[in-house]
């Protein structure tokens, strides 16, 4: 049995989705246990149907709730009572297998460093998502948890994208990349610069630069960036796809004919949304804690929770946090 521990008053549409999320995941996975954490009257009003999964599912009252108004780090060391802080702390002693959030990143953030612990050797976790690049899927690393980045920090990265795409997308030798502006290892600023020949000496499978034009054409599995231009990458890339989606749909409107086309293709337009839909992910990892942690979007419905509590749960039974403690140990003895 695994047990995740679920932030439910986190996110835009909590707690109607975060439970409605939770119940989809238990009814899909029979070895998953959850605690939903938050406002018990609120969460326990929204449990009248989940009889069929009541022995596997615990609510546990927090008096506090951290909001993306508050200060990340103040709130973290105060607000004790709070599910993101009782979260992390389950899940650093042993009592739960992994966390999910759909609240405050900064706070996810401040609570995996301050009150889970960074794995020995990691000295800034990062926020991973997963990206579609028209075959299947590439790890971000970083897209905004830490926007200024030292050389070193991109190889821990690479180290940390290389031990996710290993235990949880089962890829055993993934290419990994380094964002830039061009291909050849003399371009770019100086961070990517420095970067360059330490991912050729980590033990992992460097394939050099990629640009952002290609970033979505299968040349890797996992692309390092600083959590800056990542940022970028993924939001251009969210825009993108809601107006291309867009497009589509005013196009294909327009006329009786294209209409009648649309009608048609209506079963390959469903299995393309489904492709570019982040629902289907659940979240970004965050990688480089001593846990499973996945932060989920804030507008989250509750599929996208349940995809998130099912990575989590991956994360935890694939052993992500050890394979990066191991890969690292390698490296430094590499040098």
């Amino acid at each position: 049995m695994t047990h995740i521990y679920v932030d439910a008053m986190g996110g835009d549409n909590a707690p109607g989705c975060t439970v409605a999320g939770t119940l989809e995941a238990l009814r899909a996975n029979p070895k998953l246990s959850v605690t939903l954490a938050g406002d018990e009257q609120a969460i326990r009003a929204l449990l009248i149907d989940a009889e069929d999964v009541k022995d596997r599912l615990t609510v546990e009252h927090c008096s506090e709730t951290i909001t993306n108004h508050d200060a990340p780090v103040l709130a973290v060391r105060t607000r004790k009572d709070s599910a993101i802080v009782k979260g992390m702390l389950a899940v650093r002693n042993g009592q739960a297998d992994g966390f999910v959030s759909a609240g405050s990143t900064g706070a996810v953030l401040a609570g995996g460093m301050f009150r889970l612990g960074r794995i020995d050797g990691i000295d800034r976790p990062a926020l991973a998502p997963l990206m579609p690049n028209g075959k299947d899927f590439f790890l971000l690393i970083d897209c905004g948890a830490n926007v200024d980045c030292k050389p070193e920090y991109l190889r821990q990265f690479a180290i940390m994208g290389d031990a996710y795409m290993r235990c949880v997308r089962h890829k055993p030798n993934p290419r990994v990349a380094l964002l830039n502006i061009g291909a050849e290892p003399e371009k770019g600023n100086q961070l990517v610069k420095e970067a360059y020949p330490l991912l050729e000496n980590t033990p992992v499978n460097f394939v050099g630069n990629v640009e952002g034009r290609d970033v979505a054409a299968d040349l890797a599995d996992v692309i390092v960036s600083d959590g800056f231009a990542g940022n970028l990458v993924l939001k251009t890339m969210e825009g993108t796809a809601a107006m291309l989606l867009g497009m589509m749909k005013e196009e294909l409107m327009g006329s009786a004919r294209s209409k009648l086309g649309a009608l048609l293709a209506k079963p390959a337009f469903k299995k393309l949304k489904k492709r570019m839909d982040y629902t289907e992910v659940g979240g970004a990892p965050m990688l480089g804690v001593k846990g499973a942690v996945v932060k989920a979007h804030g507008s989250s419905n509750g599929h996208a929770i349940a995809c998130a509590i099912r990575q989590a749960v991956t994360m935890h039974e694939g052993g992500v946090a050890p394979a990066i403690e191991k890969t690292l140990a390698e490296a430094l003895k590499s040098e």
